[in-house]
């Protein structure tokens, strides 16, 4: 891997199995007969949900694509972990739209077409139809919060 070549990340989903094995099996296979570098994992969500540094270092490089779920999700999942993705550099397959051999065909492109939607992704404010996080379903500021006793 050249030093501006996109980086290339395939999230399994392992906790959620919200993706087609079928799907999943194909791209991780047809990754590992490139002989292109990739990272896996077993779940982008978890890794977020933890801060993963990992999620820094694919943020901060020259490009990065990824095999995972919908962009808006991926998005807010590097946002929530303190990792803000690049969207002039960043490309998300989402495999559970995307059949097996469209995903693998934008992998192996050397090129990256950008495709996160745009807006800030921040924590505190799930994408659309997820729950936020506790504190921001209050809607409260800090002037129409009640004294403490």
């Amino acid at each position: 891997m050249t030093p501006d070549t996109p980086g290339i990340l395939y999230c399994n989903c392992t906790y959620a199995q919200i993706i087609d094995p079928a799907v999943k099996g194909h791209v991780l296979r047809r990754l590992c007969d490139s002989g292109k570098s990739f990272e896996a994992v077993a779940d982008l969500c978890e890794m977020s949900a933890r801060k993963d540094p990992a999620l820094k270092r694919l943020a901060g490089g020259p490009g990065v694509k990824i095999a995972a779920c919908y962009p808006r999700a991926v998005k807010w999942l590097f946002a929530s972990a303190g990792a803000p993705l690049d969207g002039a550099r960043t490309e998300v397959l989402n495999m559970r739209e995307q059949a097996g051999p469209a995903v693998i065909e934008r992998l192996l492109a050397d090129d990256v077409q950008p495709n996160l939607p745009p807006g800030k992704a921040s924590p505190g404010v799930a994408p659309r139809g997820q729950t936020p996080e506790p504190e921001a379903q209050t809607g409260a500021t800090s002037a129409e919060a009640p004294a403490s006793a």
